[in-house]
């Protein structure tokens, strides 16, 4: 007993998720996807894909902004976190693959993407440039490996060639963080418009950046505690100021892209998907920017370790978001422990390798590393923010909990099943369950006015539903909506009515005209 109470808890801890984890993999291995998550047809894709791809490739987004600022920018003023920000993504993306592993469940097939070619696939494209710069992450660290075992002429040799290395990784990276977002655009009807994008892409590669550089900031900070080792505060301040700019550029895209879909009132409905994109936005983005920002040249470093651990955190929401909370989905999926244990065992297994990688490579700087105890620690966090942290996740539970669901909102508009047949013919009696017809106004160059029938789109149930325009186009509770100008209108119905999807309003191939909506004066 007395040798077990001297066993560091940390490591106690440890343990204890790796076991819980090996046998939440025996079940993945040996039962199947069915028997280790709650994972099904209709939800396909959940916390392994949101949590173990999606948020650890972009955190580990710092490995390749870092080394295109030392190497191609030639800032080297940022040398110090070049070498633990390359770390940290190399082990990222050992661990990403190991992840896929477990997921897909065939090992033995891992190689197929690679040789069973399908350059019309995203994944396709995803698996070949993670593959390659898994390959260039590898290399890049190898001198230290080198260094580490005396060899000479390995070491000059990578050297050599350090630079092409460094901008392969850069564009491998560029093409991969964005077509994550891209894997997304197939899903236009599934994922809410606070999210779904035709510009998503962008997003995902620039969010990945600001997460990148303020994930380099949360491990110096975190390494100088653990490892006894000077923090450069220029550097973090520099990171800092470029994580302001980031971020700004982010927001601003993000709110002008709603309003150009004319998604911005989406923001604005009180549902569990608008508190949770002001969490994000709001928690993750602006509150740290607008710190940072306040706070200028006089930041402390323990203070720069929160904000960009806000930006870290509103990063992982946002990734969440996109892969399952904004997902319209009639099934209902919540990750199973097994998923949740699997998902533990590869974060642990990150911060014991980048430890036992610390302790045997110079990692960092020799001038980096003082004397244990002789850093300044004056904890962890500003005074009182553990507090408010506690607070803001309470208040977003609580308001997740109030907000009326998606289906709620729906159901508002949608009637029962045995109602639909009062509405087969376009002249019914309207249905109490239904708004009235909406008389939209009409615009400065308009021919008349268009009268909407809600029973006339209901009949057509089998080729459209609610959620067709509600909580994208016009948002659930906003059909009644007069406050779109008359150009609007013309530009939302237009998202269906396209000469495709359904008929235009003025159309060669039909030969419609401007009457057929507009009605006269």
């Amino acid at each position: 007993m007395k040798r077990l109470a001297q066993i560091p808890r940390w490591w106690a801890l440890t343990a204890l998720i790796l076991l819980v984890g090996a046998y939440a993999m025996w079940i993945r291995f040996t039962g199947g996807l069915g028997a280790a998550s709650n994972l099904h047809d209709g939800f396909p894709w959940g916390f392994w894909v949101g949590i173990d791809v999606l948020v650890g490739v972009g955190l580990a987004a710092g490995g390749f902004t870092i080394a295109a600022t030392v190497y191609v920018l030639n800032l080297k003023k940022y040398e110090p976190v070049s070498r633990p920000s390359l770390l940290t993504a190399f082990l990222g993306y050992l661990l990403v693959s190991a992840a896929l592993v477990v997921d897909i469940g065939r090992p033995l097939r891992l190689y197929h993407p690679l040789i069973m070619w399908n350059p019309h696939s995203v994944m396709f494209e995803v698996a070949w440039c993670v593959t390659l710069y898994t390959t260039v992450l590898a290399l890049e660290f190898s001198p230290l490996v080198f260094e580490k075992l005396g060899w000479h002429w390995p070491l000059r040799a990578i050297r050599a060639i350090y630079l092409p290395l460094v901008i392969a990784g850069v564009l491998l990276s560029t093409l991969h963080q964005s077509s994550l977002g891209t894997l997304f655009l197939i899903v236009p009807e599934k994922l809410h418009g606070l999210w779904y994008s035709p510009v998503l892409p962008a997003f995902f590669f620039v969010s990945a950046i600001a997460a990148g550089l303020s994930m380099s900031i949360v491990e110096s900070f975190i390494s100088s505690r653990v490892f006894s080792r000077r923090l450069e505060h220029d550097v973090l301040l520099g990171l800092a100021r470029a994580t302001v700019v980031i971020l700004g550029i982010y927001v601003t895209w993000r709110f002008a892209d709603l309003a150009t879909r004319g998604a911005l009132h989406l923001a604005f409905t009180f549902s569990q998907q608008s508190v949770l994109f002001w969490a994000e936005i709001g928690f993750g983005a602006l509150l740290p920017l607008l710190l940072m920002l306040l706070s200028g040249d006089k930041i402390r470093e323990r203070n720069l370790f929160f904000y960009a651990l806000l930006v870290v955190a509103g990063f992982v929401l946002n990734r969440v978001n996109v892969s399952m909370t904004g997902m319209r989905n009639i099934e209902t999926y919540f990750p199973k422990w097994t998923e949740v244990a699997i998902t533990l065992v590869f974060v642990t297994l990150g911060v014991v390798l980048f430890g036992l990688a610390v302790r045997q490579f110079d990692v960092f700087a020799k001038s980096e590393y003082v004397e244990p105890g002789t850093t300044t620690r004056n904890g962890w966090f500003p005074k009182g923010s553990l507090i408010a942290v506690a607070g803001f996740f309470v208040a977003l539970v609580l308001l997740v909990r109030a907000a009326p669901s998606r289906a709620e909102l729906e159901a508002r508009l949608k009637p029962a099943p045995a109602q639909l047949a009062m509405h087969v013919e376009p002249l019914g009696d309207p249905n109490e369950n239904l708004p009235q017809d909406l008389t939209i106004p009409s615009g400065g160059n308009s021919p008349g006015k268009v009268v909407f029938s809600h029973a006339n789109h209901i009949a057509m149930q089998e080729k459209v539903s609610c959620m067709e325009c509600h909580e994208r186009t016009f948002g659930m509770g906003f059909a009644h909506s007069p406050r779109l100008k008359g150009e609007q209108w013309h530009r939302a119905c237009g998202t269906c009515h396209d000469g495709k999807k359904a008929s235009s309003s003025v159309s060669d191939e039909t030969g419609e005209s401007c009457s057929t909506c507009h009605q006269s004066q």
